[in-house]
């Protein structure tokens, strides 16, 4: 269930970007998808985690220092 809710959540807001474009074509959407998504997702992720990066590398089946990597480029390390 879940899962069908967040494609519903970024299929809406896809919808949404395209109408602003309004005509315009997308560049790099992939990778802006990705960066956009990646973030919130790491900072809940790190919050549900009580910002254990061991844990939260293993639920998000990510190795610990790409994680970190991650972390940094987001800038969410302290």
């Amino acid at each position: 269930m879940s899962k069908h809710l967040i494609e519903q959540a970024v299929s809406s807001s896809l919808q949404a970007y395209f109408t602003d474009l309004d005509g315009a074509e997308p560049s790099k959407l992939y990778d802006m998808m990705m960066m956009v998504a990646e973030r919130p997702l790491l900072i809940e992720v790190m919050q549900r985690a009580n910002q254990n990066q061991s844990k939260a590398a293993q639920w998000l089946g990510l190795n610990r220092n790409t994680l970190r990597k991650k972390l940094q480029d987001h800038q969410l390390l302290d």
